[in-house]
């Protein structure tokens, strides 16, 4: 007996209503496996893209050394890091000296959050904010790490040699403490001293869902960081490889840094050596669990969905 295309789909709905709870539960199983699959994919997609912008505007061919590993603003993460010497100023000479792959070395002096139990916070009459990364920054930062300007410059040299309370901003401080938009040549007041803004920053490209923290920066000379606060010593020292030497110059720093050290043969390193790209691949780790554990949800419910067909 033939039975026509239309009678076929006619008992194809019978049967769909009869059972309409369970076929339900089937559209809703291969929904929801589907959906969190493009769902996951796209996001870690756009998060990797925003990461390598991120990176890549802070220097392909840049080595960045700390104390700890992970986020530099974030402190040491575990209590055997926390038990490390720091990084001392004098170590950028000497990298400089020393390791004929790199061009220049520049120096971070990193500010928490909090000065002994306060807050960090910027404020100008009628408006404040504590959201703010402050940081003190050699001048050759400026060609190590380039970043655009909405307006203003760079601190120069013989503001960081004569100690010049002056500041340069990300785009978010300017947008909360200036809203008018006139930010460079006025003053801010921060943990008690006044600055006069010489320059602000263009909106950072990257970040992680959007956020880049370099908007967030409020900066300063880096010996006015160290003369205002001599007791904090959360240097980061930044080598720029010679063009087409990163490589060479990654094992030079990282030999140069355990002379200094004094670290003996097997010993592991006791400082945190790191390029971009291997942050990117560090990602690239984290996120490839992500996926692989959205995949297996998507998984079971396709499979459900596959078993009520």
């Amino acid at each position: 007996m033939n039975i026509s295309v239309t009678q076929n789909m006619r008992m194809a709905i019978d049967a769909v209503w009869v059972h309409r709870f369970r076929s339900l539960l089937t559209i809703l199983g291969i929904v929801i496996g589907i959906t969190t699959v493009v769902t996951v994919a796209s996001l870690l997609t756009g998060l990797r893209q925003g990461v390598v912008v991120f990176f890549q505007e802070m220097g392909p061919d840049n080595i960045f050394l700390f104390k700890s590993s992970g986020d530099p603003n974030q402190g040491e993460r575990n209590a055997k890091e926390r038990q490390r010497r720091p990084l001392k100023p004098e170590f950028a000479e000497s990298l400089k000296r020393w390791c004929f792959s790199v061009e220049d070395v520049g120096l971070d002096l990193l500010l928490p959050a909090a000065i002994d139990g306060n807050p960090l916070t910027a404020r100008v009459p009628g408006y404040e904010t504590d959201t703010i990364n402050v940081a003190g920054r050699s001048p050759n930062m400026a060609d190590i790490t380039p970043r655009d300007f909405s307006s203003g410059r760079f601190i120069t040299s013989e503001e960081d040699h004569r100690a010049a309370h002056v500041a340069m901003i990300g785009a978010s401080v300017a947008e909360a403490l200036f809203p008018d938009g006139r930010a460079v040549g006025k003053t801010l007041m921060m943990d008690g001293a006044e600055y006069t803004v010489v320059g602000v920053y263009a909106k950072a490209k990257g970040g992680f869902f959007g956020e880049n923290g370099q908007d967030n920066t409020l900066e300063i000379p880096l010996h006015t960081a160290e003369s205002r606060y001599p007791q904090i010593d959360r240097f980061m020292i930044t080598a720029k490889a010679k063009p087409g030497m990163r490589d060479e110059a990654y094992q030079e720093v990282e030999g140069a840094m355990r002379r200094i050290r004094r670290l003996p043969t097997g010993a592991e390193d006791d400082f945190a050596i790191s390029t971009p790209d291997q942050i990117i691949q560090q990602f690239d780790r984290i996120t490839g669990l992500i996926g692989l554990v959205a995949i297996a949800i998507s998984g079971l419910g396709l499979l459900v969905g596959g078993i009520g067909v």
